[in-house]
């Protein structure tokens, strides 16, 4: 059994530190008040017995609440007072320097919170390493100096998450939709050199993953690019190889017809584009950012944004090769074929792809093989997004996230203009709300009162975020604000129009809404009886975003959490204020924003009908799943589930397995295992589970992770139930 100390280190459980601290305390009251050697015992026994119980990694906070519980509980309330004096003693003492300790355990490679924060990061590697130092060093100032002492003990308690604290000492944001058209058309400039107009396809793929690895060292969220911004460069290829072919053919003497010649460069053009697209594919898994990750990018397939006939069968064949070479996956060290992170892939579900025999109902055909092998890409229906997203000219628009599941709100410019690309979200605090209704004691007027003091809180939290951004200059990141990517701002000019108007957005997450509706109702969210409830605080949130949109003009929207890491702090949070409640805190994890609970039995067609409801109500973003068995020898199925998202959702994803073991060759399911208190990752065939010899792929927030998960998150993923 394992215990997570306070610097995050995970080392084994060891009964002889609870009885040695409890005789420390016994011994310093009066004999007559203290407790028997057999007593200590006892209390000790029963912690050991509580930790296994939870069925994770107790961290030494949870222990010595347990063991204050137990000492009182036998009636020692002296010992208990000193037990309780000598602990707050030592917090001070440890207080006086925690960011140092942090670092070092960081260094050398035992904090195991920090190891499993980020699934996609490995924290071994130094460039990583150096950036979770910095950000301790900037989540320590953000904590003592740049936030109000309530905003950060309300984020220590779990009532609240003020996200990426690591990187508020910086003038950063979370993420955005890069405009990579001005860019390509236009021009750019990275690190001081000018980039001019490519004059090829490939040119363009090498110039655009240049783009994203430093928008991504600029930036701390998700970004997305869009295929049909390098479309017209095929085009640009198609002439120069017509003229160059031919040329070679009048070199040599040999007269053809100009059908003959395009056929020749045609063939030509088409291998341009599978080194333009395999460039865009290697080089996003292999670049490194300064944040020690590769970019958090998404590529955006979508036939609808094409301008002309021409530019549209293009696209075409971009989006053909994309998913082609995705399919295919690329190599891991062993050099066995496997399912990369990134680039993240939305393919557009819209009239002309979602029937057999509509133009392009090969590509989703393609697009359905590869979600079935490689679990992308993720579906958006044009249908949908025309329906429900309405600018104030009454138009409805189809456009990608930014990253994996964050919404811009439509947008019209000072031309009456719809205007998507170029915009970004400002950044996310998360109310906790199974907090609300646990602190509400299933009273209904205490919960809605507590909601409304937990939006206010939440609304000072977020005006920090803008705060932090407002008198920011361009030159803080030219890429993004003089270069193109977001604007095109001169030297030494503020950001600060594009952080009102809705030019830019500021989001207020949530989490645990099927807790919340389940211990106010004893109910799962999904009962129709239940149902109204939940929609009630889904209206109830947009509310308060829309009041704080009012108040300063400033683009407050409800967003669909993405919990990470966050999932298991806020179950631990709630765990250690509200005790394990069997169906409410009795796991290592909370629900991520509106989702059915990942338990609950339903077919993949009730829950993304239920959850469209749930989505709709949250404009700032979210995203649906089902999760599915291996499907590649059911891709009839895939297209079923396709074809009802086009009708029935805005954005959804199909969640499968894509593992490979390095010792045997096991490329089935890897197994999670309960050994000794802690999850493990297990090979079914060899009993491999050494992490750093198998390869695991699950989808956990929207992007696939590769680097395994925190106890909380892993539990979650092995409590899982199939939807079809």
């Amino acid at each position: 059994m394992k215990i997570i100390k306070r610097n995050g280190a995970e080392v084994t459980f060891d009964i002889t530190k609870i009885i040695m601290a409890i005789t420390r305390a016994n011994d310093t009251v009066e004999e007559a008040d203290r407790l028997t050697p057999v007593q200590i015992q006892r209390i000790a026994e029963n912690v050991a017995l509580q930790c296994e119980k939870m069925n994770r990694a107790a961290t030494v906070e949870e222990i010595q609440d347990m063991v204050e519980h137990h000492i009182m509980a036998h009636g020692a309330f002296e010992v208990a007072k000193h037990y309780i004096t000598y602990r707050y003693t030592r917090s001070l003492v440890r207080k006086s320097n925690t960011t140092d300790d942090k670092i070092l355990s960081l260094i050398e490679c035992n904090n195991e919170e920090a190891k499993q924060e980020n699934s996609n990061k490995n924290p071994v590697v130094n460039s990583t390493q150096r950036d979770y130092m910095a950000g301790e060093v900037s989540r320590d100032i953000t904590e003592r100096i740049l936030l109000p002492a309530d905003i950060v003990e309300a984020h220590r308690e779990g009532l609240i998450h003020f996200h990426d604290a690591d990187y508020f000492a910086q003038h950063m944001h979370n993420c955005d939709l890069v405009n990579l058209e001005d860019m390509l058309q236009n021009g750019t400039v990275i690190t001081g050199t000018l980039i001019e107009k490519p004059h090829s396809f490939a040119t363009a793929c090498n110039i655009a993953t240049q783009i994203v690895a430093q928008v991504a060292s600029n930036q701390y969220g998700g970004q997305s690019i869009s295929l049909t911004h390098l479309a017209p460069f095929v085009d640009v290829s198609r002439q120069k190889l017509r003229a160059t072919v031919r040329e070679e053919l009048d070199a040599i003497g040999v007269s053809v017809s100009t059908d003959q010649i395009n056929a020749v460069a045609e063939k030509r053009l088409r291998e341009e584009i599978r080194r333009g697209v395999q460039t865009i594919q290697y080089q996003v898994v292999t670049l490194l950012t300064t944040n020690g990750q590769a970019p958090f990018i998404t590529v955006f397939m979508y036939l609808g944004e094409a301008r002309n006939e021409q530019e549209r069968n293009d696209l075409a064949m971009i989006i053909e090769e994309m998913l082609l070479q995705r399919i295919e996956g690329v190599k891991n060290e062993k050099g066995v074929w496997i399912t990369p992170a990134f680039p993240k892939l939305i393919y557009v579900l819209e009239e002309d792809n979602i029937t057999e025999g509509s133009r392009y109902w090969y590509l989703t055909k393609l697009a359905a093989k590869c979600t079935a092998k490689r679990m992308v890409p993720d579906y958006i229906s044009e249908k949908k997004m025309l329906e429900l997203k309405v600018d104030k000219n009454g138009q409805g628009h189809c456009y990608t996230c930014m990253g994996c599941r964050s919404f811009l709100t439509p947008y019209v410019d000072e031309n009456g203009q719809p205007k998507y690309y170029g915009r970004f979200n400002q950044g996310v605090v998360t109310v906790n709300l199974p907090d609300i209704a646990l602190s509400s004691g299933g009273n209904i007027e205490k919960f809605w009162k507590i909601f409304d003091e937990r939006m206010e809180l939440c609304h000072r939290a977020l005006m920090c975020r803008h705060e932090r951004l407002k008198g920011t200059l361009s030159d803080a990141a030219p890429i993004l604000w003089q270069y193109g990517a977001l604007a095109r701002l001169k030297k030494g000019e503020p950001i600060d129009k594009l952080l009102y108007g809705g030019y830019s957005t500021i989001s207020l997450g949530y989490a645990g809404l099927y807790e919340c509706v389940k211990y106010m109702t004893g109910k799962s969210h999904t009962d129709p009886s239940a149902t109204p409830f939940a929609l009630e605080i889904m209206h109830r949130l947009n509310d308060a975003c829309k009041g704080w949109k009012a108040k300063h003009n400033i683009d407050f929207s409800l967003y669909g959490t993405p919990l990470e890491s966050t999932t298991y702090k806020f179950a631990k949070c709630l765990q250690k204020r509200f005790g394990v409640i069997e169906g409410i805190t009795d796991k290592g994890y909370i629900t991520n924003s509106y989702h059915v609970h990942v338990t609950e039995k339903i077919d993949a067609f009730k829950k993304l009908e239920f959850e469209a409801q749930f989505q709709h109500l949250s404009p700032g973003g979210a995203i649906s799943y089902v999760e599915v068995p291996d499907m590649q020898n059911n891709i009839d199925a895939v297209l079923s589930v396709m074809q009802f998202i086009y009708d029935h959702i805005i954005y959804a994803e199909l969640n499968t397995k894509s593992d490979y073991c390095q010792v045997c060759g096991w490329d089935g399911e890897i197994d999670i295992e309960d050994v000794d208190g802690k999850l493990i990752w297990k090979c079914p065939q060899c009993g491999n589970t050494d992490q750093d010899k198998m390869n695991v792929a699950r989808r956990t927030c929207g992007y696939i992770g590769t680097q395994f998960w925190n106890q909380g998150r892993t539990q979650e993923i092995k409590d899982r139930v199939l939807h079809l």
